[in-house]
């Protein structure tokens, strides 16, 4: 199982100005500086695909990309959505207020968001930033929805290190975008929670 094509279409400012592609859709979001644009353009092997800002924090667009992912000879489209990190953005309170309410809104009422990848820092795996976001994804998931967590810069870690994330997170999938380690497994995790197939360890 791999992705064998992705191409960018078009960025919006929230839910509002988002089309529906009529595709299954996975959110990717993370704290600002995570590698969130390193990750999909590892996954999707297509460097540049998703763009990184030189400052975290500053792009706030939500960008959508469509992917092919082949599955022993079955082409199945998915959209992923690159949405804006959170945490470093150098904007007044109003701003990042105003920020957190559009995403807050999308998450919510986005119906084609069928995963929500939350990527974390492997080598900072007990933020409180994190533990909240999945607080926060836990109110208000759908029974057709599910959550992923994937640590990322697992290349940074030694195998002492790796263990202990998995310690405090059993469903921790560690990959590096730079190593281009994790990345099938994530791949087959991502198509597993859209499509509801049911494995242990995938």
């Amino acid at each position: 199982m791999k992705i064998i094509s992705a191409k960018f279409l078009l960025s919006a400012q929230g839910i509002d100005d988002s089309p529906e592609f009529g595709i299954s859709e996975v959110a990717f979001l993370g704290r600002s500086n995570v590698g969130k644009s390193s990750i999909i353009n590892a996954l999707t092997n297509h460097n540049g695909l998703a763009k990184s800002s030189s400052t975290p924090g500053k792009t706030q667009l939500i960008n959508y990309f469509e992917v092919v992912i082949d599955n022993d000879g079955e082409k199945i489209p998915l959209i992923f959505v690159d949405l804006p990190g959170f945490g470093y953005a150098k904007v007044s309170k109003s701003m990042q207020n105003a920020w957190q309410q559009n995403l807050d809104k999308y998450l919510r009422q986005r119906l084609s968001i069928k995963a929500f990848v939350h990527l974390i820092d492997s080598r900072h795996a007990q933020l409180k930033k994190d533990e909240n976001l999945g607080l926060y994804l836990d109110e208000f998931i759908r029974a057709d929805q599910s959550v992923l967590n994937i640590y990322t810069k697992s290349d940074k870690l030694n195998q002492s290190q790796k263990s202990q994330v998995l310690r405090i997170d059993p469903t921790a999938i560690l990959v590096s975008s730079s190593k281009k380690t994790g990345i099938d497994k994530a791949t087959k995790a991502i198509y597993n929670a859209v499509f509801g197939v049911k494995n242990d360890r995938v």
